[in-house]
């Protein structure tokens, strides 16, 4: 098959392996930066271009479409799946991931486990707010945070305060979290495709600091999951329709309970410390869903 990888840098860990796993499974790989590409739209033929060549002749698209360009990337995508390729992950899912307060809602509705949450513009009276959510120690999260920035631990009611209405004060966009004390500062990425989790790794806090990412000098280690952790790992996915997920979650004393579901996880965490190869899992996915023989020619793309 020819499988792109949509990603802005070729040097990416996760844009490499994942060209390494379909190269070894003898699969056509090819890496197209969705930044640069464009879009011409008219009846019926949709074309997608990379400079002055047609891209066409794509069996399936791994996208890896970072935060800052989700509106472009889904674009892409949703060219894409008008001229009927596979994508491994849909324009709609990658929207509604992105959008952290929406997938609160959809992982609520959906009954999966998640801290109680708050969200207001501009609360006439904010203790009432911190009352909601059990008051303080409690989580500040900007909606357009990622990779844990713009996440605040506030230990006390008055730091709440200040920090809520500094936020307000920049016109941002809040949610407002119980904190899990019971979890330790420490949190489960549960690596789901189609439907099932493939892998998972706890990941600690360094000293003085409460979140567990990888990214901030925390320490990773792989963790066997139980059945109510799988369950609700794969249910968050489902909820948000993503087949491919990062999933993270905390254990608590009422079950775990997921903070954030990954549309474009990274491999490098993963692999490294479960010793999985997350890539070909990712390969063996596509290849399950298109049930095409795999192709031995270099078919051309068009790029």
């Amino acid at each position: 098959m020819n499988i792109a990888v949509l990603s802005g840098k070729s040097s990416l860990f996760s844009t490499r392996r994942l060209i390494q796993a379909g190269e070894k499974r003898g699969h056509t790989m090819h890496i197209i930066n969705h930044n640069k590409c464009y879009m011409v739209l008219q009846s019926e033929d949709p074309d997608i271009f990379l400079g002055d060549h047609e891209i066409d002749n794509v069996d399936a698209i791994i996208p890896r479409i970072g935060a800052s360009v989700t509106f472009y990337g889904s674009s892409v995508i949703r060219q894409f799946e008008v001229k009927g390729v596979f994508t491994t992950l849909s324009s709609l899912a990658l929207v509604r991931s992105r959008d952290k307060l929406r997938s609160l809602q959809l992982l609520a509705k959906s009954a999966v486990g998640i801290p109680r949450t708050a969200f207001a513009k501009h609360p006439g009276d904010i203790d009432n707010l911190l009352k909601q959510i059990g008051g303080a120690p409690l989580v500040i999260k900007l909606l357009e945070s990622t990779r844990g920035s713009g996440v605040v631990l506030a230990e006390t009611t008055k730091a709440a305060r200040s920090v809520i209405e500094a936020f307000y004060g920049l016109d941002a966009n809040i949610i407002i979290q119980e904190f899990i004390k019971e979890s330790k500062t420490e949190d489960i990425r549960a690596f789901v495709i189609d439907g099932k989790v493939v892998g998972a790794m706890k990941r600690k806090r360094k000293p003085g600091e409460f979140r567990s990412r990888l990214h901030k000098g925390g320490g990773i280690q792989a963790v066997e999951l139980n059945r109510k952790e799988k369950m609700a790992a794969v249910k968050a996915a489902n909820a948000l329709n993503l087949k491919i997920a990062g999933v993270d979650m905390l254990r608590s004393d009422r079950g775990p309970l997921v903070i954030d579901v990954n549309s474009s996880p990274g491999l490098e965490g993963i692999e490294k410390a479960t010793g999985i190869d997350i890539a070909s899992e990712v390969i063996k996915y596509i290849e399950r869903s298109i049930k095409q023989p795999v192709r031995k020619r270099k078919d051309s793309i068009g790029v």
